[in-house]
């Protein structure tokens, strides 16, 4: 099955990371590490804190980005009187439905379709923030599934002029797609007390299955550390693989940088037909607006080939495919059915 409906990696892991699971050592896992003694979280928090410039206090580590989100709303909704949360349209169900376990609230704030993309509106995100007063913004930037993204002066500008109690959470999962600068990060949270920025191994990295997830969070949170970190330590064997990850970004810049003859190849072969609207994305899926009278037997034909993509349920979204960014041969595939059958209709 080729499955293009989750944004999973459908490459090789690096050299390194293949070398770091061949060469682990399984004694290891009889131990637990010894690295919390140092008052340290773990080698890869270490390693996260000299990439990023980020003091290693403030470096958050999780069972993937899924934990990580988790952990954050389920805390500070689950905190005094105020549980409500503010969450992009067109944005993952998950958000809401994690805020929903701890008996937290949403509210939803627009995302605005441009020409050929989506939008935030960053003064009406502030003015939102400022008239309801939330206990958290969630902030998605690529946003899943549409696509668009922040700049690092935008998401700045938001964190300067919300209200100082509002925790703003920034999930950056995508992000790695866009840019391998990551410089912004340890400025804006040394400058921001309410603000986390959370990442994950899982996307850019390709190591969904791993579930190791990271993230930075501003100065003086130092309960809901506690409240987040694992006193015993984390999988020696994620650590390992980890580590090797982070030491090739040579080899993951260049399937990311390959993906863009995937969204060259949607652009020039669906762009124009009838019906059709492929939006630009900087994450590792495409959002595709179809007309939905070849949805049954779009289905059909793609299953009978093992493929798998995301049909759009989301309202406002129910005419849409989300489609991941794979290798070549797939996207092909994908592709020449779907201009098969519309052309066909």
């Amino acid at each position: 099955m080729n499955f293009l409906d989750r944004n999973e990696f459908n490459f090789k892991p690096s050299q390194k990371v293949i070398d770091a699971i061949k060469s682990f050592d399984p004694e290891t896992l009889c131990f637990y590490t010894r690295i919390y003694d140092e008052g340290k979280k773990s080698v890869v928090s270490v390693r996260l804190s000299e990439i990023y410039g980020v003091p290693e206090e403030q470096v958050l580590l999780g069972y993937g980005g899924e934990d990580i989100l988790k952990n954050t709303v389920h805390y500070y909704l689950s905190k005094g009187d105020n549980n409500t949360i503010m969450i992009p349209q067109f944005s993952w169900w998950y958000y809401n439905r994690i805020a929903g376990e701890c008996g937290g609230t949403f509210e939803m704030y627009p995302l605005y379709e441009t020409g050929d993309t989506f939008a935030y509106d960053v003064d009406e995100v502030i003015a939102y923030a400022n008239r309801i007063h939330p206990r958290m913004v969630l902030l998605a930037s690529p946003n899943n599934p549409t696509g668009n993204s922040l700049t690092s002066e935008e998401i700045g500008r938001i964190a300067d002029n919300v209200p100082s109690d509002t925790m703003i959470l920034v999930d950056e999962a995508y992000a790695s797609f866009i840019t391998s600068d990551v410089d912004y990060i340890a400025p804006l949270v040394n400058k921001h007390h309410n603000l986390i920025i959370s990442r994950t191994l899982s996307k850019f990295y390709g190591l969904p299955g791993l579930r190791m997830g990271f993230g930075f969070i501003g100065k003086g949170n130092e309960d809901f550390l506690n409240y987040a970190n694992k006193y015993l330590g984390y999988n020696r064997f994620s650590e390992a693989v980890a580590l090797a990850a982070l030491e090739s970004d040579e080899h993951y810049r260049s399937v990311a940088n390959d993906m863009e003859w995937d969204r060259q190849l949607f652009k020039s072969e669906l762009g124009n037909l009838p019906g059709f609207k492929v939006y630009k994305s900087v994450a590792n899926f495409i959002l595709v607006k179809y007309p939905v009278a070849i949805k049954e037997k779009l289905q059909e034909e793609l299953k009978a080939q093992n493929y798998k993509i995301k049909f759009m349920t989301d309202k406002g979204l129910e005419d849409c495919l989300r489609i991941t960014l794979g290798r070549r041969e797939q996207i092909q595939v994908v592709v020449d059915t779907i201009k098969r059958i519309a052309t066909a209709l």
